[in-house]
């Protein structure tokens, strides 16, 4: 009884005071969770659940009468005690319903409840949206003095129905602005649910005009054009919430679906045709579905809308690709030259380790014939399988960009001010950014655990060991070349450059810090020779273009002719058997392996070699 009574006087003194304090109703609020687990109670006192019910419904009709004219009754400084009413009025209206015995929510049964349909909150509170809605087009109609009951036609009516039209707009605009932020929490469409009641309204007063009218003239078009513009304001205000909600539903289906995909993923190739993780196919089918979704809607959208969806979309793929991306590279890196033989692989089998799992850093990849096998782990494996999963996603993000770019519903922005996309850009700019840097975390970490993991035996333990004549650098070759095939069978041909590249560096790495690491070399030597053997493998990431015009540059600097006239074939450079990123000959042997029509046609009429021909 104390509670109920402090949750009646907390709310008597919220109203008396005239509702300015809105800790009153907030404390009111807290207190009915009080009342309601007194309700449950089984030794409830008859004269209290009367009291109760008589407290509960006094509260509930006060918050009702004003929700009912919320646009009448609160403004853009006044909605947050609107905010307050709602969850009030549903406690007390669950309170009622769950715990008073014969409480019927009809309003013909004299218990006070001005009801309105399925006692839901969401349909109490779409209710309570058109109510208030009618409410409010009705007080426009007064103002300008309109029966809707009238013969309107003998009433200069054209005018009114223009200003309705634009104050009606302007109803639309507050509704959506002030008003619809805070019943949304309570009903999906809300601003939806407003706008197609004043479309109702006012082609109702519309439908009576053109009715009571014999031709067509001048001012009747003009009330037919500002009809019109009023019914796209609000088609798209009501496309707009349905999207919002819609795309809110498919982005917390997203996020569910990730969580999972995080928990089981296992980075096996989806299969043979198809050499990428499960959990990408299925997050690219979800995005294209809710494309396809998106422009089921049979109006043209803005193309802010547009971003809306793809700004969700990004967020859930920037999510998978972090979650691609997650395998680390140590701190430790081979860079002492202290290292101890006991010690130097457990630093660089750290940095090689990774969240794909670890296997035995000590297996051997040498047969009992001495001969040696392919060395490549299954952790190292499923790290190609992320590299593909990677260029998957990229590939898939193009398809469903250029959907968007080509989609004839969009209604690009009135000003360029107002575009977000530059011209020639992705709507997925930062997902594609985002791709390539993991692409490259992913190829580094899987090239160190290639060379200082799985190939450790045959490079860093065995390479130059004791001497030179019994650790020759054959086997070690031999078992990269078997690994690199591999490689190349498992990694999608579009990638492929990057992971060799990575590859090429840890082996360096590899040769020159276990000459370095048993103090065989200087430092200075191995800064040179790093110098030297990074420049070749910049010149393997420069485009074909940009290699044959830095070709042709040097080529003729070489052999003293200055620039090639016309006529005048290029001089092929001499070998001069030292690897250098300004040599003539290195850029040559970087143009002849590599297999793209660009190059092969350079060297075909420049030099008649053909395709492929490894002749560098």
């Amino acid at each position: 009884m104390h509670n109920l009574c402090f949750t009646w006087v907390l709310f008597e003194q919220y109203v008396v005071t005239g509702q300015v304090e809105p800790d009153l109703i907030t404390a009111s609020t807290t207190m009915l969770n009080e009342v309601a687990n007194d309700a449950k109670k089984t030794d409830r006192d008859p004269v209290y659940v009367r009291m109760m019910a008589c407290v509960l419904a006094a509260m509930k009709k006060w918050c009702e009468k004003r929700l009912l004219d919320y646009h009448g009754n609160f403004d853009r400084g006044t909605v947050g005690l609107m905010e307050n009413i709602l969850p009030l009025i549903f406690s007390a209206k669950k309170i009622l319903e769950e715990d008073v015995p014969c409480y019927v929510t009809s309003p013909h049964q004299g218990n006070g409840d001005v009801g309105g349909g399925d006692d839901s909150n969401g349909n109490k509170v779409d209710y309570y949206i058109r109510s208030s809605s009618r409410n409010a087009f009705a007080k426009m109609l007064e103002d300008q003095n309109v029966n809707e009951t009238e013969s309107i036609e003998t009433r200069r009516v054209s005018e009114v129905l223009i200003k309705l039209a634009r104050e009606t707009e302007e109803l639309a605009s507050k509704e959506k602005d002030i008003f619809s932020p805070v019943l949304k929490k309570w009903h999906p469409v809300a601003a939806g649910v407003a706008a197609v009641t004043l479309h109702s309204c006012y082609g109702t007063l519309l439908k009576q005009y053109l009715t009571g009218i014999s031709s067509l003239m001048n001012e009747t078009i003009l009330v037919l054009q500002r009809a019109g513009k009023l019914e796209k304001v609000l088609v798209q205000m009501v496309v707009e919430d349905s999207v919002e909600c819609e795309d809110g539903e498919r982005l917390k289906m997203g996020k569910e679906y990730l969580q999972r995909a995080k928990e089981t993923e296992t980075w096996n190739p989806k299969s043979k045709t198809e050499p990428y993780a499960h959990s990408a196919a299925e997050l690219v089918k979800f995005a294209k579905e809710a494309v396809e979704s998106f422009f089921e809607i049979p109006v043209t959208v803005s193309e802010n809308l547009v971003y809306d969806l793809t700004d969700g979309l990004e967020h859930l793929f920037g999510d998978y690709i972090t979650f691609v991306a997650s395998c680390e590279l140590s701190s430790h890196t081979p860079s002492s030259n202290t290292m101890r033989r006991d010690s130097k692989f457990l630093k660089l089998w750290k940095r090689a380790a990774c969240s794909v799992g670890i296997e035995d850093p000590n297996h051997n990849t040498l047969t009992e014939a001495n001969l040696p096998r392919p060395s490549t782990s299954r952790g190292t494996q499923r790290l190609y399988i992320r590299l593909n999963t990677l260029h998957y996603l990229l590939s898939q993000l193009h398809s469903i960009d250029k959907t968007l770019s080509l989609s004839p519903k969009i209604t690009p922005p009135k000003s360029r001010f107002g575009n977000r996309r530059q011209l020639g850009s992705s709507y997925f700019e930062h997902s594609r950014s985002a791709i390539k840097s993991a692409s490259q975390h992913v190829s580094e970490v899987a090239a160190y655990r290639l060379i200082f993991l799985d190939s450790n035996s045959v490079f860093y333990n065995s390479l130059y060991v004791a001497d030179v004549t019994s650790s020759r650098i054959k086997p070690a070759l031999r078992v990269l070349k078997q690994n690199l095939t591999l490689l190349c069978a498992i990694v999608t041909d579009r990638i492929q450059p990057l992971a060799l590249k990575e590859v090429m560096k840890a082996s360096f790495e590899a040769v020159c810090f276990a000459r370095r690491g048993e103090g065989l070399i200087g430092d200075d030597e191995v800064v040179r020779e790093a110098e030297t053997v990074e420049g070749v493998v910049a010149l393997m990431g420069q485009s074909t273009e940009q290699l044959v015009e830095d070709f042709s540059i040097v080529a003729c600097e070489a052999s003293g002719i200055g620039v090639v006239g016309l006529g005048q074939k290029l001089p092929m450079p001499p070998t001069t058997g030292r690897w250098n990123r300004s040599d003539p000959n290195t850029i040559l042997r970087v143009l002849c392996h590599r297999d793209d029509r660009a190059a092969n046609h350079f060297l075909k009429r420049t030099f008649q070699l053909p395709k492929r021909s490894g002749s560098g």
